[in-house]
């Protein structure tokens, strides 16, 4: 098996549970305002755990999230933050530590149809910029559909540092993975291959949708006789379908264990991922189980 790295987890619910601040629609923006010194808190958490790559908290500096009032007046002060918080938590571990610049979705989590292709090149150039000193790689995470996809890769052309785009899948298992946009997987795959993506992962959806995003991934970079790092970070949530509101209610979550997350993870590194965390519910609990698997293998 190729070399394994070890991503962190789901930031957004580690804040809830370690006592941060934290209320809908501001998210994981609320300890950022609110409460700075738990976004670094839970970073450690990460680092602690095995985590080798961690995520800025940038995933709520977004309009969706903020408003458009707050985002505007503070929305990059805000992501300057988060960044600045991730780069100090790795380098403080002395550990080999990668801090991953976050791109999140600015018109709602799982909603292609609120995609505005005309705002979104500005917003990406924006928290770019307000992360770009801190960060070693960058993640375009939860990406719905093919037009997302192709705005923000054009906006990220400009980055001269490694960039992985991260697509959520419909909650269904099929025998052709499906983004939420009901485009197909195998079309992502090729898109990201003609923009010249470092890496394509597959994020917040639920793990047993995963294996089959990565078999069709790998079937696409075969045929192109090329290579493309793949990686997963899989969520804990119940199913989530078409027209979910994500600034209503919390998500309801489904209790993987560190062990039963672990055995999903394996089936993934089989099938070609190289890059392995976890999105929303997924603790450091969980990393530590990947982690420890990770040096078992070293060890063999």
């Amino acid at each position: 098996m190729t070399a394994l790295t070890i991503l962190d987890g789901g930031m957004g619910r580690e804040l809830k549970r370690i006592g941060a601040p934290f209320s809908q629609p501001l998210w994981s923006a609320q300890a950022l305002i609110e409460a700075p010194y738990f976004v670094k808190l839970a970073h450690e958490s990460f680092i602690n755990a095995g985590a080798e790559i961690i995520t800025v908290n940038s995933y709520a500096c977004v309009p969706f999230h903020l408003g458009e009032t707050l985002f505007s007046e503070r929305g990059v002060e805000l992501a300057k933050l988060a960044a600045q918080l991730a780069r100090q938590a790795a380098d403080e571990s002395k550990r080999n530590v990668l801090v991953a610049g976050a791109i999140p979705p600015f018109f709602g989590s799982y909603r292609p149809e609120l995609f505005d292709a005309k705002r979104a090149g500005a917003l990406t150039h924006a928290l770019y910029q307000a992360q770009a000193p801190y960060v070693d790689l960058w993640l375009v995470e939860t990406i719905s559909s093919l037009q997302e996809a192709r705005v923000i890769a054009e906006a990220m052309s400009i980055s001269d540092k490694p960039v992985h785009f991260a697509f959520t899948l419909i909650d269904e298992v099929t025998k052709e993975a499906k983004l939420r946009s009901g485009e197909s997987v195998k079309e992502a795959v090729a898109l990201m291959l003609n923009h010249q993506a470092s890496g394509l992962f597959f994020n917040c959806s639920i793990p047993e949708v995963i294996e089959q995003a990565l078999i069709d991934a790998t079937s696409v970079i075969n045929d192109r006789n090329t290579t493309m790092t793949l990686g997963v970070y899989a969520n804990s949530f119940s199913p989530i379908l078409a027209g979910h509101q994500a600034n209503g209610t919390l998500q309801e979550i489904r209790h993987f264990s560190p062990q039963e997350y672990l055995e999903l993870a394996k089936l993934w590194a089989q099938s070609g991922a190289t890059i392995i965390g976890g999105c929303c519910g997924i603790g450091p609990e969980h990393i530590d189980a990947l982690s420890k698997w990770k040096h078992s293998l070293i060890e063999r």
